[in-house]
């Protein structure tokens, strides 16, 4: 089952809700996603770190075969950092 770009974002917020979210719908499939997430919360971490907290915020639908979100092509940084 697919998710939607919506869903995504959401689930990103209820973990950073200070966060600016943009999702990308890459096919326009469901399933094939970029994120770009600008947290407060990711200034000191690197980057994987700041991934992690990403995944950690999806709550399990990119876990396995079965996962709801196939792929997500992700891009976070701090608000501070340019791009």
């Amino acid at each position: 089952m697919a998710m939607e770009a919506e869903d995504i974002r959401k689930l990103i917020l209820e973990s950073f809700p200070a966060a600016e979210v943009t999702i990308t719908d890459l096919a326009g499939d469901g399933n094939h996603y970029a994120a770009l997430v600008i947290a407060p919360e990711f200034t000191g971490k690197n980057r994987v770190e700041q991934q992690r907290m990403v995944y950690k915020a999806l709550k399990g639908r990119m876990d396995g075969p079965a996962g709801e979100l196939h792929a997500l092509a992700l891009t976070t940084r701090p608000p501070e950092q340019e791009a």
